[in-house]
């Protein structure tokens, strides 16, 4: 099974201000009002979405329909989280750490998840899960905030695949993780 992550980060590293606010993902516009970035072209090839329990509140926090009507989506949660009834059909809550997580999602026939939310980013690349990386780079530096990779506990190589920028500032790199066990 494939594990892809596909995030957007400032130039320090965060992937939002302490509070949790993203607003400077929308400081940049595109010249191009259709472009996305490669987002459409990435959630073509999942089947399933595995998000932390704040990646979960702020998607619901938006002012938009539910954008994952035709993904499931597992959501990690230690605590638990309230899913509204009107997603119970499209969300799951589930508990345990990445290993167990990515065993239960293969089993039931997943083949290429898309891993979101820091920490639950950072648990599936500690447990060497994480296949491919995509990162976007946002030209702002916020100084502090909740960052990205805090807590891999160790050295993780990457191999980029492709980089691309775009009119707004934005430069985008596709990575491989590279399997040391396999060298």
């Amino acid at each position: 099974m494939k594990a892809s992550v596909f995030i957007a980060a400032t130039l320090d590293g965060y992937i939002a201000t302490p509070d949790g606010d993203i607003d400077f993902l929308n400081q940049h516009p595109s010249t191009n009002p259709d472009e996305d970035f490669g987002y459409h072209a990435f959630i073509d090839t999942v089947d399933a979405i595995v998000m932390g329990r704040k990646s979960f509140e702020k998607v619901l926090s938006f002012d938009c329909d539910w954008p994952y009507v035709n993904i499931p989506v597992f959501v990690l949660s230690r605590s638990g989280v309230t899913v509204p009834s009107a997603l119970s059909e499209h969300v799951q809550v589930l508990n345990g750490d990445a290993a167990s997580i990515s065993e239960q999602l293969k089993t039931r026939g997943f083949k290429h998840l898309y891993i979101d939310g820091g920490q639950t980013i950072q648990g599936f690349l500690a447990a060497g899960l994480i296949q491919e990386l995509t990162l976007t780079r946002i030209p702002t530096l916020l100084g502090k905030g909740i960052p990205l990779f805090s807590d891999v506990p160790q050295a993780i190589q990457l191999m980029p695949i492709h980089t691309q920028q775009y009119d707004n500032g934005y430069v985008q790199t596709r990575y491989r993780v590279i399997d040391e066990t396999a060298l």
